[in-house]
């Protein structure tokens, strides 16, 4: 009897200590089918999430109408380097496309940066075999990029390189929007004065710089909005990710999160998807990446749902300890062939599985 009192009382403390962090481990919700807009759909991220978000659009660029990508590099960066296939990808990815420089002894020459053309060259070749968009999509797309002036995580030499990948695939000028003056650190920046300070880069890398970034991207991609809401109308919700796994390396938590404005439930809403960066999903921060960066915000006054999908962490098989988001192969157990730049990639399909739940009619409807 002792024993089953102990362990009720382990549950209750366990379950007390859930209720008083406002987090439950479980996911209570299906994500629901709500008739969003199936053509007003755009993505963004920070850092890991940032290169994901440049591989969706340039994977998924027909259902898309802007990106924002957020200190990170190009679409298929760890593969910028013509002949250096010996090279593991996880390498290039912790050099080349974070900082090129990093081991070098001789300076730091254009030719250890991503290289920008190069890869145009490869998206091209890949669009015509299939595995990613037809890159004409693009040519009305708005994509907005940011690279802090203190990064010392993903260097601006990198995310340069972002730019000029895009202006090799021919998008106008005006469609592109570089950031790239703000003394920021490594993290996603806020108005919000309990965040970081501008130029650090600590947990939870979410910065005070006097603007809300989510706001300027997602205005620079639909034009001018409404003013931000102060108090939220909508939900919150956390729902079960599994249906829409692939694969036994997708590295995907259990769990994701969408914001549903209220107007959201009964009107057809456009679609953000945001992507945290390594060290921001569910198992590190709970929901502070998803509550925290001001999309919600945003999203509520001008008729937008915000999915957030995560990553988990994982020691070995795949080895993603910091839970990033997968741009340099660990879907494939970091063994060829690689596809994580492509649509089959399991994140990527999975990201789009999410989005096309959320555009579809409800079950009644049908």
């Amino acid at each position: 009897m002792f024993h089953l009192l102990l362990i009720f009382s382990c549950w209750m403390l366990s379950s007390l200590a859930q209720a008083i962090d406002g987090e439950d481990s479980r996911a209570t919700f299906v994500l629901p089918a709500l008739n969003a807009l199936s053509d007003q759909t755009s993505i963004s991220g920070l850092s890991s999430g940032g290169f994901m978000a440049a591989q969706y659009h340039i994977a998924y660029s027909e259902n898309l109408v802007g990106a924002g990508i957020i200190a990170g590099g190009p679409w298929n960066c760890v593969a910028s380097i013509p002949g250096n296939d010996l090279t593991p990808k996880l390498v290039n990815a912790t050099t080349t496309c974070m900082d090129p420089c990093k081991y070098s002894w001789f300076g730091c020459p254009k030719s250890l940066y991503p290289n920008s053309r190069y890869l145009s060259e490869l998206a091209k070749t890949e669009a015509e075999r299939g595995s990613i968009a037809r890159l004409e999509n693009l040519f009305d797309d708005k994509v907005y990029i940011f690279s802090g002036l203190k990064d010392r995580t993903v260097k601006q030499v990198v995310v340069d390189q972002t730019v000029s990948f895009y202006e090799y695939l021919e998008l106008d000028g005006s469609a592109i929007r570089y950031d790239n003056s703000v003394a920021a650190g490594h993290g996603f920046i806020t108005d919000d004065l309990e965040n970081n300070q501008c130029g650090l880069t600590e947990k939870p890398w979410i910065n005070n710089c006097g603007f809300s970034q989510a706001r300027r991207l997602l205005e620079h991609i639909y034009g001018e909005l409404e003013v931000d809401v102060k108090e939220l109308s909508g939900e919150l919700i956390k729902f079960d990710q599994t249906p829409f796994i692939s694969g036994e390396y997708s590295s995907l938590d259990d769990i994701g999160y969408a914001y549903i404005p209220e107007s959201c439930r009964s009107e057809s809403c456009r679609v953000h998807v945001a992507l945290h960066g390594c060290r921001q999903g569910h198992e590190f921060l709970g929901n502070r990446f998803v509550s925290g960066t001001g999309y919600n915000e945003t999203a509520d006054a001008n008729q937008l749902i915000v999915l957030y999908p995560q990553v988990k962490p994982s020691s070995i098989m795949p080895l993603n300890p910091r839970g990033c988001w997968d741009f340099w192969g660990y879907s494939s157990n970091s063994l060829p062939p690689y596809h994580y730049y492509k649509r089959s990639a399991p994140q990527m399909k999975a990201i789009n599985q999410m989005v096309n739940r959320l555009t579809s009619k409800p079950t009644n409807e049908l």
